[in-house]
Formats: C-alpha cells, sequence, structure tokens
C-alpha cells in the first residue's frame, strides 16, 4: 500500500487563527475599519453603543466616521468611566489575509 501524502496546512479555522493573532496585539491604534462597534461606558453606569459596521456599509467615509468618533469622545471625556472596542475579525482577515497569502504561497 502507498502511503497518503500528508498536508502541510495546518488545520484551524481562519477565524480561529485571527481571533488568536489579535489576542497577542497590543491595540493602542485601531483602524476604524476594523473595527465591529464601540461601546462607551459611562460613570453614571450607562453604556452607548456605536455599530462602527452599521455605519460603513451605509456609506459613512472611515475617516468621517473616525472624526466623528474622536469628536464625541473628546466632548464626553468627563463622563467616561471606559471604552470596549471591538474588533471585527472578519474584516481583519479580509484585509490581512490576502496579503498574508501572497508572503506564503511560496511555502506551500
Amino acid at each position: 500500500m502507498s502511503k497518503k501524502p500528508r498536508s502541510k496546512r495546518i488545520n484551524i479555522s481562519v477565524k480561529d487563527q485571527w481571533k488568536q493573532i489579535l489576542k497577542s496585539v497590543n491595540k493602542n491604534e485601531v483602524p476604524v475599519n476594523l473595527l465591529q462597534s464601540v461601546t462607551v461606558n459611562l460613570i453614571d453606569g450607562t453604556s452607548v453603543e456605536v455599530d462602527i459596521q452599521s455605519l460603513l456599509k451605509e456609506g459613512h467615509d472611515p475617516d468621517d466616521v473616525r472624526d466623528m468618533l474622536n469628536s464625541r469622545l473628546d466632548r464626553m471625556d468627563a463622563l467616561i468611566k471606559d471604552i470596549d472596542f471591538l474588533i471585527s475579525i472578519d474584516a481583519v482577515a479580509k484585509t490581512v489575509q490576502p496579503l498574508t497569502n501572497e508572503l506564503l504561497k511560496h511555502l506551500q
């Protein structure tokens, strides 16, 4: 019997790979088009969620969304307890995966 050739690829989903990569990255600055949403937690206990991907899908320019978000955060600074940034793994994968594929194509 002949042996079946083994695949050189690791059997991990692309989404799981990106989750692991993103967990290890220091996220001081993230391009707005890679954000899923931003949740602003206020000192009075209320939370305000801004769905970034919805704004972008509606046709808003990423630079305008970024400027609007920064302006509102600056105005509300004294009221903000903390801010949660939810990164869109799908957007990151769509942005970075083609570059990764190009760089790694010679290893296959």
